[in-house]
């Protein structure tokens, strides 16, 4: 069987690996503070080309938690859309950290700048906000749930609300590499730092193990922020695993050309498809793919090849999600080929 069921189902990259075995018997000290986490964050830095603050955490789903629940007050509240992952498949790890999660609505999985200056608007023109949650961040994905990119347009909007009422911009950047390399992009990683307040580097769909990086670009970093990830249950004494793998995919520029090998067969995969004509669900310019197919058709499929099950369209159609990865092979896409014939 082949599998396109999400862009994390390998192990590593082969250079991770590597690095692992070089440096396994090495004695260094814990919880982030070795040499491999200076370096890897030093060459994020200089990636980015701006003075930040970056701090390693082991997955998305810690990595949101923590940021969220460590940047706002008590009586704050987070902005998303419906469809964003925290609102939807996080387990209720935002409230179970007393933050609630304020959704607002989308299209294809991102969120509209005056959609959201008027959310925050009817906010505090309600004589009783006090009794209510506070809009206190405003979290979005790039790339969003369906594959989605923010143009760079979009996003300076986005920021300028969220300077209006002075509450953060943060950015899950669990798919980072596979947008900032897309061929349909206007955005950078220089742009991001300039325009988001706090935002991850996502290492566990991009060719880590496990990691995420996160960065926080304004010199805001929470006090005392390796107490509070302790306190969370999120820090991994030996840091090293993540300092070494960061350290890795940003050297000779790795990270960006695995992430554009991803789209080179993002892009194979949607020629494949067209030639069978299958229908697209949404046209996304990222390594998430998302196509309708008869339910016969999807349960035939399911017996040769993996996929994730988006959703039901009516009941005789559905949306199924097939995911590109650093790991993607021009071998799967011929198989793929074939068992679409």
């Amino acid at each position: 069987m082949i599998s396109f069921q999400s862009d994390y189902i390998c192990g590593a990259h082969p250079e991770i690996l590597k690095r692992f075995a070089e440096t396994n018997m090495e004695c260094l000290p814990g919880y982030g503070s070795d040499v491999y986490c200076e370096r890897a964050a030093e060459k994020i830095k200089k990636a980015i080309g701006k003075d930040v603050q970056v701090e390693f955490l082991v997955g998305g789903t810690q990595t949101n938690a923590v940021v969220i629940s460590t940047m706002l007050a008590d009586h704050e509240g987070v902005v998303a859309a419906k469809s964003g992952h925290i609102s939807v498949h996080e387990a209720g790890a935002i409230e179970y950290n007393g933050h609630e999660v304020l959704t607002i609505g989308q299209k294809n999985g991102k969120i509209n700048a005056e959609e959201l200056d008027k959310y925050i608007a009817d906010f505090y023109a309600d004589e009783s906000y006090e009794h209510m949650t506070f809009p206190g961040m405003v979290y979005i994905s790039h790339p969003t749930e369906y594959g989605t990119l923010y143009t760079k347009a979009e996003l300076m909007k986005i920021s300028e609300v969220c300077r209006k009422y002075d509450i953060p911009l943060y950015m899950d950047g669990a798919r980072l590499g596979y947008g900032l390399m897309s061929q349909d992009t206007d955005v950078s990683l220089q742009d991001i730092a300039d325009l988001c307040d706090v935002f991850y580097i996502g290492g566990t769909k991009v060719g880590a193990l496990c990691g995420e990086a996160v960065v926080f670009t304004r010199g805001n970093k929470p006090k005392h922020f390796l107490t509070s990830v302790k306190k969370r249950g999120a820090l991994l004494a030996k840091g090293r695993v993540l300092g070494i793998q960061f350290d890795t995919l940003f050297t000779d520029d790795l990270y960006f050309k695995i992430s554009r090998h991803a789209i080179d067969m993002a892009e194979k995969l949607k020629s494949i498809i067209r030639a069978h004509g299958i229908e697209f669900y949404i046209d996304s310019p990222t390594n998430q793919q998302f196509i309708v197919l008869e339910n016969r058709m999807m349960e035939r499929l399911a017996g040769e090849v993996a996929f994730n099950v988006w959703e039901r369209i009516d009941d005789k159609h559905s949306v199924i999600r097939l995911a590109t990865s650093w790991s993607t092979t021009e071998e799967d896409l011929r198989a793929l080929d074939e068992i679409l014939q």
